[in-house]
């Protein structure tokens, strides 16, 4: 079985170029907007303390701050 990785910024597969400006973004400032398994777009909501990122298969992440 081939599982496929997506990017949690952009959405694309992993494998399609490279990532790097994204996964800068996700380290510095930005919460994942897709689902790295599924590459569903993911609700997000932002507040002071930090960020949550549901995925309506996968579930919920959020920063650790």
């Amino acid at each position: 079985m081939i599982t496929t990785v997506y990017c949690s910024f952009c959405g694309k597969e992993e494998a399609d170029g490279d990532h790097a400006v994204c996964r800068q973004r996700l380290s510095v400032i930005d919460p994942p907007r897709y689902c790295g398994e599924c590459a569903r777009r993911m609700v997000v909501q932002v507040t002071p303390d930090g960020w949550t990122a549901r995925c309506s298969r996968h579930g919920e992440i959020g920063s650790a701050r």
